[in-house]
């Protein structure tokens, strides 16, 4: 291997090999099957109250399908840089549908610019009806790309209602809770591609800057490169090793919000230096957009007192949105 193959990696980008029960694997057969919905709900009160992250098993997506979406997703990042630029994400206005470049959308602004290429698709709209609600753009090239890639998102968007389920009754609420605020989710779906790094590896450039996620809920397919890092409650990077036939699943701010900070919204990041191209395919479900998201009075005491105001899902999620495109400087 010559000098510049080699990676050298700045102390605050290391993340510690801890055992794996600090990100738990949870076992969610019984919530989809019905038979210990309590057991599966005690299980991600820990997971979310303590990491805000958990690997999910028995999902009931066939793994030969989530390949196949890992299958033209490279294919996808393979076609030539001027194929890419013509869906790019500044053509769909404010419904953020489209291809973002290297460098195109950076979640840690002040710190950290993103070594990573996405596309980004969501629900089917003929026309555009406001922020992340339009038309998709698609790649003309590749025969079965949408057919593959939006079957996974609906799927994704079945089994992510089924984890919110969970997570209510985790927190004593009605099983059904969660579908009055997602009568018509906001939804993303994302393919992700990020270069190996070499050489000397700063926060400056990594695959995603540190960050929190926007919504309600994430679902991630990993392939087996590894590089997910997530920050434990004594702020060390924990490596998120994948796990095969798992999805990684985290929470975002509007869960946080809704629990009082009772579940954790937790910070994490990407660095790949395994000298590999890594790809990941993450889902995001929020609520309607206009969904009001206010602390549970359940989660308020007098030990926890209100830690939050009333914000509505969309306005939330596109002002996160806003400052990491430039396109949406002006909407």
């Amino acid at each position: 291997m010559s000098k510049d193959l080699v990676v050298r990696l700045d102390d605050k980008l290391r993340a510690k090999r801890e055992s794996f029960d600090k990100i738990p694997v949870v076992d969610i057969a019984p919530l989809l099957d019905g038979s210990n919905k309590q057991m599966v709900a005690k299980e991600i009160r820990w997971a979310l109250s303590n990491t805000g992250f958990m690997y999910v098993k028995n999902h009931g997506i066939p793994q030969d399908f989530v390949d196949s979406v890992f299958d033209v997703s490279r294919q996808f990042f393979d076609l030539p840089m001027s194929q890419k630029m013509t869906l790019h994400i500044s053509k769909s206005d404010v419904a953020l549908r489209g291809y973002i470049e290297p460098f195109g959308e950076n979640t840690d602004p002040g710190k950290t610019k993103d070594l990573k290429e996405c596309f980004d698709f969501g629900p089917e709209r003929s026309t555009l009806e406001g922020p992340f609600f339009g038309p998709n753009q698609w790649p003309s090239s590749l025969p079965e790309f949408r057919e593959l890639t939006y079957g996974y998102h609906q799927k994704m968007v079945d089994l992510a209602k089924k984890l919110l389920h969970g997570i209510a009754l985790s927190l004593d609420l009605s099983e059904t809770y969660f579908e009055n605020l997602t009568r018509n989710p906001i939804s993303i779906q994302r393919l992700l591609h990020y270069p190996p790094q070499s050489g000397c590896v700063g926060e400056e450039i990594i695959g995603i800057g540190a960050h929190t996620d926007y919504g309600n809920l994430t679902v991630l397919a990993q392939d087996d490169v590894g590089g997910l890092q997530v920050m434990n409650r004594h702020g060390d990077w924990i490596e998120g090793i994948p796990i095969h036939g798992t999805f990684v699943i985290n929470i975002g701010d509007l869960i946080q919000r809704l629990t009082n900070d009772l579940y954790l919204a937790n910070m994490h990041r990407v660095v790949n230096t395994s000298g590999r191209e890594r790809y990941s395919i993450p889902f995001f479900i929020d609520a309607d957009f206009n969904a009001i998201i206010e602390p549970l009075p359940s989660c308020v005491t007098d030990s926890n007192p209100l830690r939050y105001k009333p914000v509505t899902c969309g306005e939330h999620k596109f002002g996160r949105f806003a400052a990491s495109y430039a396109h949406l400087a002006n909407a």
